[in-house]
């Protein structure tokens, strides 16, 4: 069993009669659906659907468990609270300081299970707290391995739609549920086969450059590095021009390194073969 310690995770707790109405007519995620001890990916948009909070969300004796970053803990308590309103729903910051990952073999000790990776065909399980003083490393390696991107490492908030972070792959964005905030158009987006921009695997040869670093092909952009562990990082890539550039041959490559780019292989989906001209 493999374990890591993130101390950068804050916690809020939602509870209250209405937490789950409340909670299912906000965020992505189909709260209702949701299953016991899972904890799946989710947002919060902004009325043009775009990702003002990113989380993982679980089922709690007491309501419902938020997972953050600890950055937007008290911003996203905030924002919570205004959409609040009369409804019987209370929300509070846990105690514990951070959270502690479990992979591997006799990994399931009664914890959550985290269903993004579980997308990605990775037992992984998180609990409350300190239970581990092993670094978060080699939780990145595994993060990067699986094709799972948070806010701030490999993307900026409110520059990010669903689709762009796959949440309509890993169980973070339902389609069957009613309306929720930026629901108009992300729905568009999804029924018009419009997202352009998809989280990708970058590997190369020689280690690769920093997090931020421009992935060109041709001298033009199509996308930027994000979480980085040697030879390998993320990326959000416009997947037309990385679809152009290899049906044409053209070398991508990250800061002057030669890569290759993959789309996560559980998402099911590949670059165009072709694009008319990769539109601007």
């Amino acid at each position: 069993m493999t374990k890591a310690y993130l101390p950068t995770r804050s916690l809020i707790r939602i509870s209250g009669k209405d937490a789950q109405d409340f909670l299912h007519s906000l965020i992505t995620t189909d709260v209702e659906g949701l299953p016991e001890n899972e904890a799946r990916p989710g947002a919060l948009l902004t009325p043009q659907g775009k990702i003002l909070f990113d989380f993982s969300i679980w089922r709690d004796v007491d309501g419902f468990i938020v997972e953050t970053d600890a950055s937007q803990r008290e911003a996203l308590t905030k924002r919570l609270m205004m959409y609040k309103l009369r409804a019987a729903v209370d929300l509070a910051a846990l105690p514990e300081d951070g959270v502690t990952v479990f992979w591997g073999e006799d990994a399931d000790q009664g914890m959550v299970v985290d269903g993004g990776f579980a997308k990605a065909g990775i037992a992984l399980f998180r609990t409350p707290g300190q239970h581990a003083e092993d670094p978060a490393a080699a939780y990145q390696s595994l993060r990067i391995d699986a094709g799972l991107v948070v806010s701030g490492e490999d993307y900026a908030l409110q520059d990010a739609f669903p689709h762009d972070i796959l949440l309509d792959k890993n169980g973070g964005l339902s389609f069957r549920k009613g309306c929720y905030v930026g629901q108009e158009v992300v729905s568009r987006m999804q029924h018009r086969g419009t997202a352009r921009r998809r989280v990708a695997q970058v590997t190369a040869g020689a280690v690769l450059p920093a997090a931020g670093t421009e992935i060109t092909a041709n001298g033009k952009p199509v996308g930027t590095l994000g979480s980085v562990s040697g030879k390998n990082a993320l990326a959000i890539v416009r997947i037309d021009r990385v679809g152009d550039a290899v049906a044409n041959g053209v070398p991508l490559l990250a800061g002057g390194v030669p890569v290759t780019i993959e789309l996560p292989a559980w998402t099911g989906l590949t670059f165009p073969a072709e694009t008319e001209g990769a539109q601007q």
